[in-house]
């Protein structure tokens, strides 16, 4: 199987692939958050690759897809990959799918009950690329002083913390 290269930001074609697997395979399965859509959220450049999320009424995850041919790593479809971000190093299983080609994902969030709003879903997608991509603050560095350590807690999210998120 040749690698399909996204040349462009692919957040339409992973919206529509993740909307197809919706309409179909997904389709009646109980575990679906009927207050949630399908929405590919902050799309990015990655040491040449694209990374963002994907919110879907059964999962939230961050998704990879190829940006050129250096760099990727082929595993296979369902083999998985560990991958090292700045919060740490995160598993990800290969897919593949019409309109996307190969791609590796991570999920954050399976099923998706605790979401009450499209809103929170995509807030809590965002924070969370956020803390992936945010180098943690060395322990040399940190303040004892409460205001400026809660300040600092504010900007950068461990991954204890990454994988702790919750509604208010």
């Amino acid at each position: 199987m040749t690698l399909r290269v996204h040349r462009h930001n692919p957040e339409e074609a992973v919206a529509a692939a993740f909307f197809r697997i919706q309409q179909t395979s997904m389709a009646g399965v109980p575990i679906l958050n009927p207050v949630l859509s399908v929405e590919a959220i902050d799309f990015q450049r990655w040491q040449g690759q694209w990374l963002g999320m994907v919110v879907t009424p059964w999962c939230m995850s961050l998704t990879l897809l190829p940006g050129n041919t250096q760099g990727w790593v082929s595993v296979g479809v369902n083999k998985r990959r560990f991958i090292k971000f700045p919060a740490g190093d995160f598993a990800f299983l290969s897919g593949h799918e019409d309109e996307l080609g190969e791609y590796q994902s991570c999920s954050l969030f399976s099923p998706m009950n605790k979401f009450s709003s499209q809103f929170e879903a995509v807030q809590t997608a965002r924070a969370a690329l956020i803390g992936l991509l945010t180098e943690p603050v060395p322990a040399s560095e940190k303040t004892t002083e409460p205001a400026a350590k809660n300040a600092m807690q504010d900007k950068v999210m461990s991954r204890r913390g990454f994988f702790a998120l919750r509604k208010p």
